[in-house]
């Protein structure tokens, strides 16, 4: 498997539009999410990942989530790579989407641990193993906030020797784990998982991102995945310090309210979510509006 999964990817946010007829209110806006993937490649980012994080792909029927997942790769052509997040409760169903990923064109797949159970070691590996035979290059998803699953560099390394397993989203928020995962499992490409730990994890050897605040800043964002590349500490600092107040909101747990609120203060569509997620408090948005002046004003 030669595709690393690397560079910046973003997370794409789930546009939707107000309809009695649909889930809670609110249908699936496919012509602007075509149109927003479109964007962030366009703006220099590597590619998307729908049902991700910032996908809502929870609140999604299943035919729903399908049709994203095609919309991306439509959307994107050529231009870019689609990795879809296949989540699911256990692999019998994060390896159906896996399968309907690769069915629709996807270049790979981003891939949780079993979801709402906390798996041991054993039915961790049994779950990427059969995500894995799929045939697409699979990228693991180590949030132990929300799992309670900790894919620690020791599993990594196990991870690792799977067929097709190329690459972590590593989200605990140490970034000393960056160079241990290089250490023991040096042939998997470490993305930065958490936007505010990113120029600290690039520098440490991560060689992707798999990004939230590229939703609302792709060229910057971009530019300052280049920067850190290519070992610029000062002119990205420059660039990152002034936006690190808003990227925090990505690892807080209104981080898709937050990123789609940002997303309409710059002129993009964010709107609103589907259930469970609520809107911001008063207090919330008059933070995120000084944060991102803030960060607006130093582009």
């Amino acid at each position: 498997m030669t595709e690393r999964l690397d560079g910046v990817i973003v997370a794409t946010a789930l546009p939707f539009a107000e309809d009695a007829s649909a889930p809670a209110g609110l249908r699936v806006d496919y012509d602007r999410f075509a149109e927003h993937c479109r964007w962030v490649v366009d703006g220099g980012c590597r590619g998307v990942g729908p049902n991700g994080s910032l996908g809502e792909y929870s609140a999604l029927t299943d035919e729903e989530r399908r049709a994203v997942a095609r919309t991306a790769v439509e959307a994107v052509g050529q231009d870019g790579i689609v990795v879809v997040g296949v989540h699911g409760p256990g692999w019998h169903q994060a390896r159906r989407w896996a399968e309907l990923a690769a069915e629709d064109g996807a270049h790979g797949v981003l891939c949780l641990p079993p979801t709402m159970y906390r798996a041991n070691t054993g039915e961790v590996v049994r779950h990427f193993t059969e995500v894995a035979s799929v045939g697409l290059p699979v990228m693991v998803y180590n949030n132990p906030i929300d799992t309670k699953v900790d894919l620690t560099p020791d599993l990594l390394a196990e991870l690792a020797q799977i067929d097709n397993v190329v690459a972590v989203k590593e989200f605990s928020g140490d970034v000393r784990r960056v160079l241990e995962i290089r250490e023991k499992a040096p042939d998997l490409t470490v993305v930065a998982g958490a936007d505010d730990v990113v120029l600290e994890s690039l520098l440490m050897g991560a060689t992707g991102w798999f990004a939230g605040y590229p939703n609302v800043f792709p060229a910057e964002s971009a530019r300052l995945f280049a920067l850190a590349l290519d070992g610029k500490l000062e002119e990205a600092r420059a660039l990152y310090e002034p936006m690190v107040a808003a990227f925090r909101w990505d690892s807080r747990t209104e981080f898709v309210q937050a990123i789609k609120r940002s997303m309409d203060i710059v002129g993009r569509y964010g709107g609103p979510c589907r259930p469970p997620r609520g809107p911001l408090s008063e207090s919330q948005l008059a933070q995120l509006e000084a944060e991102m002046h803030r960060a607006v004003e130093a582009r």
